[in-house]
C-alpha cells in the first residue's frame, strides 16, 4: 500500500474514532460498544502500521523488529546476559533464546561464557553486528519519522509522551 493510501487510512480511522460517542464507565451493557473506539484495537491498528512500514525499510536486512531492538540493547550495553537482554527489550526467556540463536547464526552477536558465573552467557556485538546497525540507524529513524508522519511535530511529541505514560 502507498504511503498516500496508508496515511488517508489513518486519517479515516482518526475522524472515525473522534466522531464516535464513547460511554462513560459503568454505564450498562446495552450501550453500544464499538470495536474502532477501543484502546486495544487502536493501539494493535497503530501496532500493525508501525511493523509494515518497518519491514518494507528493513526488508532487505532480514531483521525483525525485535531482532533489531535486540541488536541495538547489546550495543548500547557493550555486553549483557541474554536474561538481561531479555529484560531490556521485553521479552519472554524462550523468545529472546531464540532471537539470540538466529542473531548469532548470522553472525550479528557473540555469546561467551561469564567468567565469573560459567551459567550465564554474555552477548556483544560482532564486527558484522556493529557495521548493520551502523548503517541501518538512519532508517530505524525513519521507520518513527513515516509511523508518525499523519501527526504534526506537537502531536507526535505528547502521543510519545502518552505512550511512555501507559508503560
Amino acid at each position: 500500500m502507498s504511503r498516500c493510501a496508508d496515511s488517508k487510512r489513518t486519517k479515516d480511522l482518526v475522524a472515525d474514532i473522534a466522531s464516535a460517542s464513547l460511554p462513560a464507565p459503568g454505564l450498562s451493557a446495552s450501550v453500544d460498544y464499538r470495536l474502532e473506539a477501543q484502546v486495544g484495537f487502536l493501539i494493535r491498528r497503530a501496532h500493525q502500521r508501525a511493523t509494515a512500514i518497518f519491514n518494507r525499510q528493513f526488508a532487505t536486512t532480514g531483521l525483525s523488529g525485535v531482532q533489531f531492538a535486540a541488536l541495538v540493547k547489546v550495543r548500547d550495553e557493550e555486553q549483557v546476559s541474554q536474561n538481561q537482554l531479555g529484560r531490556l527489550v521485553n521479552l519472554d526467556p524462550v523468545t529472546i533464546m531464540g532471537v539470540i540463536k538466529r542473531l548469532g547464526d548470522r553472525d550479528l552477536i557473540r555469546r561467551t561464557p561469564d567468567p565469573s558465573d560459567k551459567r550465564r552467557t554474555l552477548l556483544s556485538l560482532t564486527s558484522n553486528g556493529r557495521k548493520l546497525l551502523e548503517e541501518m540507524q538512519a532508517v530505524g529513524l525513519q521507520v518513527s519519522a513515516d509511523t508518525l508522519s499523519p501527526l504534526d511535530e506537537a502531536e507526535q511529541d505528547e502521543f510519545l509522551r502518552l505512550l511512555n505514560k501507559l508503560q
